[in-house]
């Protein structure tokens, strides 16, 4: 049995210290979840952590989704075929730089759910239900049960956002009444508000991050004395953002706050081990300040997150720095790394043929929405994608500046059909001067979201726009078509059509290999969009902002023979556009 003790943890009565590292299933396909989960081994580490995303799980209410890369009970088996324990870490909230932090989407849209995170009625009985459905799969991989998973986690990092201990507690209560009965545990950052908003009583506590474990361990000790020391995020690397530089940490620098965490006699979970790929539209948002919520900033597609196993699960200097440092507390010799995948040969792929997004609308888009104010993402029923918004301004006037308020997240303007500009988020969204000599000028706003805020109290924002003004005069009256983006290739497309015209374009082409390996596609002539290759969406790319430049391509979506490679450009009317696709063997993440 594992068991907590006053200096650290036993597992059948022998001490056991958990090194710890996060591999998380949602970001690796499962055709790769046994190599990498090889690869923990090989440096070192006796345990794998990974959060649950209820939002993957849950994509509309009541209906639940564990195939494929959600199939958690085949994840939590190959972790103990690879000789691995576990920690998991459940919903409803992960941060993870995941969308909106793991919260559903049409939470948002409930007119039941008032508040997130705390003791609101509609939102808690939203999340009992995920429980029923969540915690039967957890239930028989507990080591109790002889399974692995030594820990389970109430909510994440509680203290960074709120103080309702009451709303942990029924949590704890509701796992424990659903059969978790390994021990439960809270993670939080060390400072004192952290852990005494977050921290449950009666329930170990851990502590996140990344350097100077002396005081993280001594703030801990301070609040929580009867607590063993552990970190549960060392923060060995870091993530990215579009058009900020890529987050890079030296390995000798990582790998002596890690010796500095195992010196003091803690246990650890490095964060992360292997990052992975945000694929589709799941990367979230931060903000540059969390406590306002201001200043908007979206993950990029890639979470390689400078971790010691690389995106496409190769060995890095920080794995080798990392593994000298693990080897000192291993049992016995450490297995030698797997080499990866091989990778294709470098070649260009045509896109040969395009199609207009504004020529495909009927097929793709929703039914049109009516309403006074352009209505939201979420009560449009659409998680992620396009929103094609369109009003009228009265004429004739002068020309007066069109402004756009709580724009999420970037918008395409046409006035009476003519590209007016592109508008983003804390950047530009104003349109400067808009004429209408005539009876009235029609305006047509194509907004597209990218992650929804993932940390701090910007959780829980809506994509779309709020208001439309010309000068100061708010413009009613609009009609709303929905076109939802990410996990599957957007169908009924009609190719051939040519690109003529204005707006988004699709462009196809085919990707013929002997063998399926990795690869890493670049778009030259690309500007912002997206990709699916054999109808599954790499996620996002922003070419001309970056740092991001490449999208993994993984082995498993290939197959011998012909593949079907689908690019949206949405910056078409800029007048480049990605005549072709290549495959590269090396990554450019900035």
């Amino acid at each position: 049995m594992f068991a907590i003790t006053p200096g650290g943890f036993s597992l059948d009565g022998r001490p056991l210290r958990l090194l710890s590292g996060a591999l998380h299933y949602f970001r690796v396909l499962p055709e790769q979840w046994p190599h990498r989960l090889r690869m923990l081994r090989a440096m070192g580490l006796n345990t794998v952590e990974t959060y649950v995303p209820w939002n993957l799980h849950e994509p509309r209410p009541g209906e639940y989704d564990f195939t494929g890369i959600a199939d958690l009970d085949r994840f939590l088996h190959a972790s103990r075929e690879a000789g691995l324990h576990a920690i998991v870490r459940p919903s409803p909230y992960i941060c993870a730089e995941w969308d909106n932090g793991g919260l559903p989407w049409w939470l948002l849209a409930d007119p039941q759910v008032q508040a997130l995170r705390c003791r609101d009625a509609g939102y808690l009985a939203r999340v009992d239900r995920w429980y029923d459905r969540l915690v039967p799969v957890l239930v028989p991989h507990q080591s109790t049960q002889g399974g692995n998973v030594l820990m389970v986690q109430v909510e994440n990092e509680y203290g960074s956002f709120g103080t309702d201990i009451g709303y942990l507690e029924h949590l704890a209560s509701g796992l424990r009444s659903r059969g978790i009965d390994v021990p439960l545990f809270t993670s939080d950052g060390p400072d004192d508000f952290f852990l005494t908003g977050g921290a449950l009583p009666g329930t170990l506590a851990t502590v996140n991050f990344g350097s100077r474990a002396g005081k993280a361990f001594a703030s801990l000790s301070r609040l929580r004395p009867g607590d063993p020391p552990m970190c549960m995020e060392f923060w060995c690397g870091w993530f990215d953002h579009w058009g900020s530089d890529h987050v890079v940490r030296a390995p000798q620098d990582a790998a002596e706050a890690l010796a500095g965490i195992l010196d003091a006699g803690a246990s650890v979970n490095v964060y992360m081990a292997h990052g992975g790929t945000n694929f589709s539209t799941w990367a979230g948002a931060n903000t540059a300040d969390p406590a306002t919520g201001e200043g908007y900033l979206a993950t990029v597609t890639s979470y390689d997150y400078d971790a010691p196993i690389d995106e496409r699960g190769g060995v890095t200097e920080k794995f080798h720095a990392f593994r000298k440092v693990l080897e000192r507390y291993a049992d016995g010799a450490l297995p030698e790394p797997e080499p990866s995948a091989p990778l294709l040969p470098a070649r260009r792929v045509s896109l040969t043929e395009s199609l207009r997004l504004f020529d495909t609308l009927d097929a793709l888009a929703g039914p049109e929405v009516e309403a006074p104010l352009p209505p939201s993402f979420e009560d449009l029923g659409i998680g992620h994608g396009l929103v094609l918004y369109t009003g009228r301004v009265p004429g004739p006037r002068q020309p007066y500046p069109l402004s756009v308020q709580g724009l999420a997240d970037r918008a395409h303007v046409y006035i009476d059909g003519a590209p007016a500009g592109v508008l983003e988020r804390d950047a530009t969204e104003v349109v400067p001067d808009v004429p209408v000599p005539g009876a009235g000028a029609r305006v047509e706003l194509l907004v597209e979201s990218m992650g929804r805020i993932n940390y701090g109290t910007g959780l829980g924002e809506r994509k779309g726009v709020r208001r439309v003004l010309h000068t100061q005069q708010v413009l009613h009256g609009w009609r709303a078509r929905a076109v939802e983006l990410g996990h599957g290739t957007p169908g009924r497309l009609r190719w051939g059509a040519g690109t003529s015209g204005r707006g988004p374009l699709f462009l196809r082409g085919y990707l013929d290999v002997a063998e399926p390996g990795d690869a890493y596609l670049s778009l030259p002539g690309g500007r912002k969009g997206y990709v699916w290759v054999n109808g599954f969406c790499l996620g996002r790319y922003w070419v001309s902002r970056g740092p991001q430049r490449t999208l993994y391509l993984p082995w498993p979506l290939l197959r011998a023979g012909r593949n079907e490679v689908v690019v949206l450009e949405l910056d078409a009317d800029a007048g480049t556009v990605p005549l072709a696709v290549e495959t590269r063997d090396t990554p450019e993440l900035g």
